[in-house]
């Protein structure tokens, strides 16, 4: 009988034939290169495999960088917000002091004379009383502030101080119903009043001749009759010149040249020291003088 199960070569003699094998193989491609093509066929029949292994990991590799770049750009972009909110805030600032700084710049170039004191306030209130044309300043009696004193913008003339406290005061404004100033035409001299109207925008002139000469678009400054207000200085603009023959005047009306509504920053300014036309000394000697002939003058009056 033939057996069943026919025995092979033992493993250790496959061992040696494979080991034998490999030696040959490896021989003959070190010195003949026989296997160069048959690799190049192994190598394209195994890239794919090699791909395919090696496709998870690069897929979570990919997933991992965008994931953190995408969280990168979120939070860089999140920053970029809120730095850009921050330069908007700063440059709305910047805009708000450039303003004030223009503003303050063109109320200290306005057209005083040098040696006229001076002194920057700034409004606190305006009055909401429709029938009177009032604001307070942030400037009083501790700052030397004194009734009467004339206040004006860096355009001209606003108006006066009509009530004085310790740290603040109120000023009637020129557009008052009951404020007037004297004034006169820039371009020939003629002297007006300027009254108020009750409208921020219009000065009202009464008791004008038909025969002033008085046109629209005349300059009126101050007059410096009544002490009140220096010479030369601008109060408004004509604007209306009804000359009707039925009446007894002509009906002139003027625009403040004052900003009245947008007023903010403010001057006050302090009368000129008047010298005597009969001095014939001048400086620190005639300035003693002086002071020596006041204090004689107290004496003599309070005795």
């Amino acid at each position: 009988m033939n057996p069943i199960f026919k025995h092979g070569p033992s493993p250790q003699h496959r061992l040696v034939f494979v080991l034998l094998l490999s030696v040959l193989l490896i021989f003959l491609d070190h010195k003949a290169n026989s296997f160069d093509g048959v690799r190049g066929y192994l190598q394209s029949l195994v890239s794919p495999l090699q791909y395919i292994a090696n496709a998870p990991k690069q897929m979570m590799t990919w997933t991992a960088e965008n994931l953190v770049t995408r969280k990168h750009l979120m939070e860089e972009n999140q920053q970029l917000k809120v730095n850009e909110l921050r330069l908007h805030e700063e440059l709305m600032q910047l805009d708000i002091i450039k303003q004030e700084n223009e503003r303050l710049r063109s109320l200290l170039a306005s057209p005083l004379r040098s040696e006229v004191r001076k002194m920057v306030a700034e409004i606190l209130s305006v009055d909401s009383d429709p029938y009177t044309h009032q604001i307070v300043i942030n400037k009083g009696a501790n700052d030397g502030v004194f009734e009467g004193q004339p206040v004006l913008d860096e355009q001209g003339i606003v108006g006066q101080i009509q009530h004085v406290g310790t740290t603040s005061s109120r000023v009637i404004l020129i557009t008052d119903v009951t404020h007037g100033v004297p004034v006169r035409i820039s371009r020939n001299g003629i002297r007006l009043i300027a009254s108020g109207s009750g409208q921020i925008d219009r000065l009202t002139h009464n008791h004008v001749p038909h025969s002033a000469d008085i046109r629209s678009g005349d300059l009126l400054v101050t007059s410096g009759l009544g002490g009140k207000y220096p010479e030369g200085y601008p109060v408004s603009r004509v604007t209306i010149v009804t000359q009707d023959e039925s009446r007894p005047f002509a009906q002139v009306f003027s625009q403040p040249v004052a900003q009245i509504d947008r007023l903010r920053y403010l001057l006050l300014l302090w009368p000129e020291k008047p010298s005597s036309i009969f001095s014939s000394k001048s400086g620190p000697e005639a300035a003693s003088k002086a002071k020596s002939d006041n204090k004689k003058g107290d004496g003599n009056a309070a005795q």
